[in-house]
């Protein structure tokens, strides 16, 4: 019953910015975290960042750091991802997810959107 949709993800040039959303449906409570995850072809998914339920509190990836900002508007029902200075590196399909712990493994999250891709090209 529970959806999760992520959309923005586009073409962009290496030094560009972006912001990807995810929007949750039917769901009657926003307790839940919430975190960005990505893969590159031929790779892992790899944690990318993590928000707590209530927004109070936030983590990165090492990667992403200074770059990225995780943001929720929990009446709207959506999850944010700003991305700034993106990098060749940093294409991928990105997924959005929800977890009922404060965690940032993909092994806790339980709840995960269809993806949406993410090019970076120079």
């Amino acid at each position: 019953q529970v959806q999760l949709v992520e959309s923005g993800g586009e073409l962009v040039q290496a030094g560009g910015s972006l912001r990807l959303s995810c929007t949750v449906s039917g769901s009657t409570s926003s307790r839940y975290h919430m975190g960005w995850f990505r893969q590159a072809p031929g790779k892992e998914r790899e944690f990318v960042a993590a928000i707590f339920w209530s927004g109070d509190s936030t983590r990165y990836a090492d990667s992403v750091k200074g770059r990225f900002t995780i943001s929720r508007d929990n009446a709207k029902n959506t999850l944010y991802l700003q991305m700034n200075s993106l990098k060749r590196e940093d294409t991928a399909v990105y997924y959005c997810a929800a977890s009922y712990q404060w965690a940032t493994a993909p092994k806790n999250y339980v709840l995960w959107g269809q993806g949406t891709q993410v090019t970076v090209s120079s």
